[in-house]
């Protein structure tokens, strides 16, 4: 089996080189030209030619734009070509190679209300012009008649780089008083996570297990960035961290204003990928737990 891997030195991307290893040959690129190989996604020409020449039966896009503030103003343009344009190219060179491509995307093409986890089938209304081109990629994949799964994920978090987590880990031993949105909802799911349900849903594709489609992935269980922030703080001061902070207040989204509006639910309801590709997800805690240990050495 020949995979390849777009993003590879993303959060998603860094562990999928990890657990997509055992599955066959991976080749795993990043924006830079590498053997005449190119995964800068801004160049869809090369592309398209990247994946010609690699004929892969696997296509594995862990690359996309993410920046979702710079996305709404600054750079709308970028975000299309990179979450649209280059899903476009990817979708009909698998088509044309009879390949899969996994693409990633998010609970930001639903409309971010209601408290009810949201389902596959359920009506997309994105709220930032990100949510959108996200949306674009998913809809020029479904439309170009490839073999696909698109995973929706919402809240990734890698030990490697920075996240949530170690954001508030550095606050809380500089500030005294946190003020942290309590009023969206959804589940921290990690980038390790993630990739070993990828390499699990291709080895059950392989053998012949599960159908082209849009899957939710995310860690079971639900908590707003308030009670997250506060799980982080518990477990650092309970481990010997030296922390300043004496008080994390929750806030409403509306108080923390940011170019780009935020989803309030980003839940999403699991069901369809456990039940296809026969899969147990995990709490949120317990995949925190183990990054934070991680990134503390404790």
């Amino acid at each position: 089996m020949k995979i390849l891997l777009l993003g590879k030195n993303g959060q998603v991307g860094w562990e999928l080189q990890r657990s997509l290893a055992p599955l066959g040959d991976v080749i795993a690129l990043d924006r830079q030209t590498v053997d005449g190989l190119c995964g800068d996604l801004t160049d869809v020409e090369a592309l398209r030619e990247t994946i010609r020449q690699v004929s892969p039966d696997i296509i594995v896009n862990a690359a996309a734009y993410t920046a979702v503030d710079k996305a709404e103003h600054d750079e709308p343009e970028l975000a299309d070509r990179i979450n649209g344009d280059a899903c476009r190219i990817m979708a009909q060179e698998a088509a044309s190679l009879d390949a899969w491509l996994i693409h990633y995307s998010t609970d930001y093409v639903f409309n971010g209300q209601g408290s009810r986890p949201w389902q596959e089938t359920d009506p997309t209304a994105p709220v930032n012009h990100y949510g959108a081109s996200k949306l674009a990629g998913e809809q020029v994949i479904i439309a170009s008649g490839c073999n696909y799964l698109i995973l929706r994920t919402s809240w990734v978090y890698g030990a490697r780089g920075n996240n949530f987590a170690k954001t508030m880990l550095r606050l809380a031993k500089e500030r005294e008083t946190l003020n942290v949105i309590a009023d969206q909802i959804g589940a921290p799911t990690g980038a390790d996570l993630i990739a070993d349900v990828t390499a699990l849903v291709i080895r059950r594709l392989d053998e012949g297990a599960g159908s082209s489609g849009i899957y939710h992935l995310a860690a079971s269980g639900e908590v707003s960035w308030h009670g997250y922030a506060s799980h982080v703080i518990d477990f650092a001061r309970s481990h010997g961290e030296p922390l300043m902070v004496s008080a994390v207040n929750p806030i409403e989204t509306n108080a923390y204003p940011t170019p780009a509006k935020r989803p309030l639910n980003s839940r999403l309801n699991t069901q369809k990928l456990r039940d296809q590709f026969s899969l147990h997800l995990p709490d949120w805690q317990s995949g925190v737990t183990r990054m934070l240990r991680e990134v503390m050495n404790k």
